[in-house]
């Protein structure tokens, strides 16, 4: 581990400290204002005198707590979601072993306020805190400080990509030494000329053989070892190992979102897909309006996707095409000529690979309609989808059935819930991404669905789309 690492993660500990004492100060200096005394004047004996030492005495208690809970981990990769999560639960167990303590002493303590607001409190301080040293840790690595160095190992396609995307989000903290296809002892020569901190192996497929002769290389060195999974690891993150007969037996469970969970998704895709669709009908009537004024009618374009299960619905998009070039049902003779002007476009200006497909520098595509793909306002109509029950706020992306003809078997599995508005893949790539990357993005969504991963993905949504990345 980086001396610079192991900084941040000593840094954490005395940042939370202060947090937690700052917020018990700042609840009593709230408890005593004007305001709060004029509403309900204070009724309990506990001076500032008192009141600070006890402050700094649970603090600490609190900070063993956040030991105990895992919130000071080494772990340079882990993510914010995930502490997140920790902070409220190791926050809500400090504030329920005090709770507990004055209970159980019989202390006299009526200040239900002061408690309550210490711990609302200590949980908005500590997150505050951890957004900060993350920002001073990202803005430092983007500077060229604390990078990891890293080689990487495997399939050049693979390789590449990471690589890029590597080199393009530097506030991650990595650095690229070198891109190697295979690990024999000309690489690890090189290898160890960088000095690295780490080795990525990006070949799931390589020979048994060379994956070992790596990892003992790392290990022989000191080095991290990683390695990126294929489509079968993604898929098999939801396992069950029992005995059988004393054999070890691993089962792979395919962990839909169903029962409670599906139930609970429907409702908050409901509730939000209504305010959201609230929030956004000015732009929508706006959208509508100059759509009018540009090209006319239809404002709303219906295209055929197919949805959980296979079942066929049409998905609703503002028109960003030219009349002319609009395919479907809906344009009668017309759409079908534009059926067989787009499939030359497809043998032509296609910019994606296997089933389904993305037309480069599309001519068919108004000026505005240019500008309402940029940021995805031509996908607003699809709130109304979200409250048929159609398609989630948050899923795999809907293709057409021309696309979805062409899937593999393992493709299909990405059909197994309602298609969303955005999803895991959408906010790691949009058209940047290859099918398969999408797949196993979204496959690894389904097996490792939460509501706080549907939330998180939801929040990433509008800075990927302000950013553009991907949008073509």
């Amino acid at each position: 581990m980086k001396r610079f690492e192991l900084f941040f993660t000593f840094l954490q500990l005395p940042i939370d400290y202060a947090a937690l004492v700052l917020a018990g100060f700042t609840a009593y200096s709230l408890r005593f204002s004007d305001l709060a005394v004029s509403i309900r004047p204070v009724v309990f004996d506990l001076s500032w005198q008192r009141y600070w030492p006890l402050t700094l005495a649970v603090a600490l208690g609190w900070v063993l707590v956040f030991i105990f809970s895992g919130l000071y981990s080494a772990n340079p990769n882990r993510k914010f979601a995930a502490e997140f999560s920790k902070i409220i639960m190791a926050c809500s167990t400090g504030f329920a072993a005090i709770t507990i303590f004055v209970f159980f002493t019989l202390q006299k303590f009526d200040s239900r306020f002061l408690v309550l607001v210490s711990w609302v409190l200590a949980m908005v301080f500590v997150v505050l805190g951890r957004i900060l040293t993350r920002a001073l840790k990202a803005g430092l690595h983007y500077s060229g400080f604390g990078l990891r160095a890293v080689a990487i190992i495997g399939a050049e396609d693979i390789a590449e990509t990471i690589a890029t995307e590597l080199d393009e989000r530097r506030y991650l903290g990595y650095k690229i030494i070198g891109i190697f296809p295979h690990f024999n002892q000309e690489t690890a020569r090189r290898i160890l000329a960088n000095k690295p901190n780490e080795i990525l192996f990006t070949d799931p497929k390589a020979h048994e053989v060379d994956t070992l002769k790596a990892a003992e290389f790392a290990n022989e060195h000191n080095l991290v070892f990683k390695y990126s999974a294929d489509l079968f690891s993604t898929i098999a993150t939801n396992m069950a190992v029992s005995t059988v007969a004393g054999i070890p037996i691993i089962e792979l469970r395919r962990a839909r979102i169903s029962g409670w969970g599906r139930i609970i998704k429907r409702g908050l895709d409901f509730v939000c897909a209504l305010i959201l669709a609230i929030i956004f009908l000015p732009i929508y009537l706006l959208i509508t309006l100059i759509i009018l004024i540009e090209t006319g009618r239809p404002i709303i374009y219906k295209n055929e996707r197919v949805g959980q299960e296979g079942q066929k619905f049409y998905i609703l998009k503002f028109r960003s095409l030219y009349q002319k070039y609009s395919t479907g049902a809906q344009f009668g003779v017309a759409g079908e000529a534009a059926l067989q002007a787009e499939k030359e476009l497809i043998a032509t200006q296609n910019g994606k690979n296997g089933p389904i497909y993305k037309i480069k520098d599309d001519p068919r595509v108004t000026p505005f309609g240019k500008f309402i793909r940029r940021f995805s306002l031509d996908e607003i109509p699809q709130f109304l989808n979200v409250l048929a029950g159609q398609m989630s706020l948050v899923g795999p992306r809907p293709h057409q059935p021309r696309e979805v003809d062409q899937y593999e078997t393992r493709h299909k599995i990405v059909m197994t819930v309602k298609p969303g508005m955005t999803g895991m893949a959408q906010v790691s790539g949009r058209s940047n991404l290859n099918f398969e990357e999408e797949v196993k993005l979204d496959t690894f969504y389904l097996e490792n669905w939460t509501i706080l991963m549907d939330f998180i993905i939801l929040l990433k949504t509008p800075i990927v789309v302000i950013k553009g990345k991907g949008a073509w």
